[in-house]
C-alpha cells in the first residue's frame, strides 16, 4: 500500500511546465510540513537552528497541476493525498542522486486569499462571485459568522 496525506503550506509558488510532444502539464512545488513537535521540543530544536517541519516535494499532473500554478502562492495551506515515488539519475558528476517526491492524486486548497496576480486568490476577497449554476451563492464575511 503506498498512500500519503499531507497538510502543510507551500515553501514558494507552484512551478508549471509542459512536458514536450505530449503538451502534458505538470506542477511543481514543495509543502512544509510541521513534525507535530511539543513546545519544549519545538524550541529546542529551533534554539539549535534545526528544522521543526519537513520539506517535501510535490508533483502534479493533469488540468490539476494547472489548477495548482493558478490558484496556489507561497504560504498557502492545501492539502495533498498522493503516492510516494522514488528514483535516482546521475548528475553532471556523474555521482548518482537518490530522489523522493509525491506525485499528488488530490490537492485540497484549504486557504484562500488575496496573492497579488493569482487570479482566483483576488477575487475572494470580493464581497460577491460569480459561479455559474450556482444562483444567489456568496461567501460569508467573518462579521457574519456567529462563532
Amino acid at each position: 500500500m503506498n498512500n500519503v496525506t499531507l497538510i502543510g503550506r507551500l515553501t514558494k509558488d507552484p512551478e508549471l511546465r509542459y512536458i514536450p510532444n505530449s503538451g502534458n502539464p505538470v506542477s511543481t512545488f514543495t509543502l512544509a510540513v510541521d513534525k507535530g513537535l511539543s513546545r519544549e521540543k519545538k524550541q529546542e530544536m529551533e534554539s539549535k537552528n534545526q528544522p521543526t517541519a519537513d520539506f517535501i516535494r510535490i508533483v502534479v499532473w493533469g488540468k490539476q497541476a494547472e489548477n495548482c500554478a493558478n490558484y496556489l502562492a507561497k504560504g498557502r495551506l492545501v492539502g495533498i493525498q498522493g503516492r510516494i515515488q522514488t528514483g535516482s539519475y546521475n548528475d553532471t558528476s556523474g555521482n548518482k542522486v537518490y530522489t523522493t517526491e509525491v506525485v499528488a492524486n488530490q490537492v485540497e486548497f484549504l486557504e484562500w486569499g488575496d496573492s497579488g496576480n493569482k487570479t482566483a486568490g483576488s477575487g475572494f476577497n470580493n464581497t460577491t462571485f460569480d459561479y455559474p449554476g450556482i444562483e444567489g451563492f456568496h461567501p460569508a464575511d467573518n462579521d457574519d459568522i456567529p462563532f
